[in-house]
């Protein structure tokens, strides 16, 4: 049995043709459910946050997909969405918490120091670490960069920021990355 890949542009006719939506909304969703779960792990750091997310961002993408007018790709905007489902999450994690930015910032970090795997000396873990210590803007932009490899001009899409801005923040970031990692 072979396996077709059906295009973005054929999955979203087929989501507008009420016969074909759910199962043109599960294919969607297989091909990009786990990017997307990476993209929210990264910025919520814990597992069951990260899950909780996504299902917010399944939520959004069946209620907004049939609007969708395809002025960017599919993948873009799912990763827009995801990303602004974040940003709320952590939003609301910190006023219900009501503590500082490096306050909860500081108890992502302890959330990865708690994983049972957690290894001090190991690279893997110092960059989870650094990235951690980021602005939440820098942050989101090297996740997009570094582990997505997204270009520039598609994370200007998702983040709807310049791209020159983008570049300047991405620097930034891999400066204070590398400052941690050489420094802890």
């Amino acid at each position: 049995m072979s396996l077709t890949l059906t295009s973005d542009s054929e999955l979203l006719a087929e989501f507008r043709n009420p016969p074909t939506r759910e199962k043109a909304y599960t294919s969607i969703i297989r091909k990009y459910q786990e990017k997307l779960y990476w993209h929210i792990r990264r910025m919520v750091v814990d597992h069951d946050d990260a899950n909780d997310v996504l299902q917010n961002v399944l939520i959004r993408v069946w209620n907004g997909l049939e609007n969708f007018r395809e002025d960017s790709q599919l993948y873009t905007w799912l990763y827009r969405v995801a990303t602004n489902e974040c940003l709320t999450f952590l939003e609301q994690q910190k006023k219900r918490a009501s503590v500082s930015l490096s306050e909860m910032e500081s108890g992502l970090e302890n959330k990865i120091k708690a994983d049972k795997h957690f290894d001090p000396q190991k690279l893997e873990w110092k960059l989870q670490l650094a990235i951690q210590q980021l602005p939440e803007k820098q942050r989101i932009v090297f996740s997009l960069r570094y582990y997505d490899e997204m270009p520039y001009e598609q994370m200007s899409r998702v983040l709807e920021t310049s791209e020159g801005a983008l570049k300047a923040s991405y620097h930034h970031a891999v400066k204070k990355v590398e400052d941690y990692i050489l420094n802890h």
